[in-house]
C-alpha cells in the first residue's frame, strides 16, 4: 500500500482506536472505515489487503519517526556501537501503544502473514543501517542487516514485557546485545590476525566477498527496500 494514498493516515489512525481491543483483524479495519465515513469498497481502494496493509503503514510510519530523529542527531559525535544502540532505542520510541505492537507481532506470527512480517524487520534494519550511512556493498551488507534484525526483534520482545521505569532493562538488555556484536568482530579480527586460521578465515572472507549488495537503484522485488530512504 502507498503511504501517501489520500485517507490512508485517517484510516490508520482511526484503526488504532480498535486494535487493542479487536487486533489487526477485519472487525478493527471495517469499525475504522465507519469511523471515517467511507464504505467498503472506498476503504479497499485505500487499503486492498485490509488490516494487512494497515499493520504495514503503521510499522512502516514508526520506521520514518526513526528516521527523522536519526536525521537531527549528532551521530557524528558517537562510536558505532552507540549508533546502532540509539537508532534501535529511537525506532522502539516511536511506536508508542505496546498493545498495538503486541497484537502485530501476533498478527504477523500467522502463517499466512509471516513472510510480510519478516520483510519489515528486515527493511527496519536495512533503514537504520542506511540512516548511519553504512558504506558496506559486500557481504557485510548482508550480515549487518541480519545480525541488526535480530538484534532489534529481540530487543522489541523483551520491551514488550518490560515494566521497568523507563525501560531501563530493556536497555541494558540492548547494551548486552551490542556488546555481544563487538566480541564478535573482535573474534573475527583474531581469526584474521592467527597464523593457524587467517588462512582459511581470509579465503572464506574471499569467496564472500565477490557477494554484493542491491545496486542503488530501489526495487520492490529486492531485499532491504523501505520506502521514505533515498
Amino acid at each position: 500500500m502507498n503511504v501517501e494514498t489520500p485517507g490512508h493516515e485517517a484510516l490508520l489512525e482511526a484503526a488504532l482506536a480498535h486494535v487493542p481491543f479487536d487486533g489487526w483483524s477485519a472487525a478493527s479495519f471495517e469499525a475504522a472505515a465507519r469511523d471515517v465515513g467511507v464504505g467498503m469498497a472506498e476503504a479497499r481502494a485505500i487499503a486492498p489487503r485490509g488490516a494487512l496493509d494497515l499493520a504495514v503503514a503503521h510499522h512502516r510510519s514508526a520506521d520514518a519517526a526513526m528516521w527523522a530523529r536519526l536525521a537531527a542527531a549528532d551521530l557524528g559525535a558517537m562510536g558505532v556501537s552507540e549508533r546502532v544502540s540509539f537508532a534501535v532505542r529511537a525506532r522502539i520510541e516511536a511506536i508508542g501503544d505496546k498493545e498495538v505492537v503486541r497484537k502485530a507481532t501476533a498478527f504477523f506470527a500467522l502463517p499466512q502473514n509471516a513472510p510480510e512480517g519478516a520483510r519489515l524487520i528486515w527493511q527496519t534494519a536495512d533503514a537504520i543501517w542506511d540512516a548511519l550511512n553504512d558504506p558496506s556493498r559486500d557481504f557485510n551488507w548482508y550480515s549487518k542487516r541480519t545480525i541488526l534484525a535480530g538484534v532489534y526483534s529481540s530487543t522489541l520482545l523483551f520491551w514488550l514485557g518490560d515494566e521497568s521505569p523507563d525501560h531501563t532493562a530493556t536497555w541494558d538488555f540492548l547494551a548486552r546485545r551490542i556488546d555481544d556484536i563487538a566480541r564478535f568482530e573482535r573474534l573475527k579480527g583474531g581469526l584474521r590476525r592467527n597464523p593457524l586460521t587467517k588462512g582459511v578465515f581470509g579465503g572464506l572472507e574471499g569467496l564472500l566477498g565477490r557477494v554484493q549488495a542491491p545496486s542503488g537503484v530501489r526495487r520492490a522485488d529486492l531485499p532491504g527496500q523501505w520506502p521514505g530512504a533515498t
